[in-house]
């Protein structure tokens, strides 16, 4: 009888250890990213990946080469293949509506990472993981605006206007929308309004090649004038320092660079003296991300945006603070 008693225990117990495993089965997301275009969004894929492990998920990961079809076709294969949830980075802020409905129609809860999107309906996706690029644009206007009064900066060509360049990002890019909206708003709702001009403002794309090319361009039109350069990332900024340096000007000091990431690169340019400031865009967001894809998948509720903790950099503690940096 006891025999017969242990053998049912130890059957009901392997039993109820089949029904947990059953319901804690693992989690499967899957993830479009925009690309590899820069430093920052290298580790943005990093940190993804690396929190997706940390966290048990089953994660399907598809790099889109910077092409939006490519993300939806990435989409409709993760709606096909039924994960249980889809995330992605927005190439750009338009036309996911459609794609965004066959998940819906599919019940796949959508949760989107780093850049925002413009949709007909906002319960086409539930969340957004990232950070907050309009506030960026405007610690930048902030930063620059405090640095021009407190050094008493005065323009390179003897007029009455600190001339400004801008490095755009990719066109109908949040983060290059963001970004703009908010330097522009800082700038206008500023005291010191009057004192700045936008000599010229192009897009870079986000990357360094296209931002040596257009500061390139930028400098055979204004070489004299250009008093402050504002690229809309790092790595188009560290491409203009070396257009800057190629037509015998000092960055940093001729012209004046303030960025926006927080690279690694970026950090050894103001180290080197060759940029002045950096606005953080924290990339490190996967840990989030996936904290509040189970949360969501569990019934939870969450805030429609949800941010990262970022600061501003400048030459003054990039030395100090260049150890701490994990991108």
């Amino acid at each position: 009888m006891r025999l017969v008693k242990a053998v049912l225990a130890a059957s009901i117990g392997a039993a109820i250890a089949l029904s947990s495993s059953v319901q804690a089965k693992q989690i499967t997301i899957g993830f479009s990213q925009i690309g590899a275009e820069s430093e920052w969004r290298t580790a943005n894929t990093n940190d993804v990946k690396r929190a997706a492990k940390e966290n048990g998920i089953n994660l399907k990961f598809s790099d889109a080469q910077q092409k939006q079809e490519n993300q939806i076709k990435a989409i409709r294969t993760f709606i096909a293949q039924k994960v249980d949830l889809i995330g992605f980075v927005p190439i750009v802020a338009t036309g996911w509506d459609n794609i965004l409905r066959e998940a819906k129609r599919a019940k796949i809860p959508v949760l989107i990472m780093d850049r925002d999107l413009t949709v007909s309906d906002p319960s086409l996706y539930v969340a957004k993981i990232g950070t907050d690029m309009y506030t960026e644009g405007r610690k930048v206007f902030d930063w620059l605006d405090e640095y021009v009064t407190k050094n008493n900066i005065k323009p390179r060509n003897g007029g009455d206007k600190i001339n400004i360049v801008i490095l755009e990002g990719t066109v109908g890019a949040s983060a290059t929308t963001g970004r703009g909206n908010g330097f522009n708003d800082a700038m206008n709702d500023s005291d010191n309004k009057d004192k700045y001009k936008i000599l010229a403002s192009q897009t870079g794309d986000f990357t360094r090649q296209k931002g040596q090319e257009v500061m390139e361009s930028f400098l055979k039109s204004n070489r004299n004038d250009i008093d402050v350069l504002f690229a809309m990332n790092d790595d188009m900024a560290l491409g203009a320092i070396q257009a800057i340096e190629a037509a015998g000007l000092k960055p940093s000091k001729d012209i004046i660079i303030v960025s926006v990431d927080g690279v690694k690169g970026i950090f050894q340019a103001m180290m080197d003296g060759k940029a002045n400031a950096t606005v953080e865009c924290n990339p490190l967001q996967g840990d989030l991300f996936f904290k509040t894809a189970q949360k969501i998948l569990k019934g939870e509720s969450v805030p429609k945006s949800v941010f990262v903790e970022e600061g501003v950099y400048t030459s003054d503690n990039a030395a100090e603070v260049f150890p701490t940096r994990q991108y």
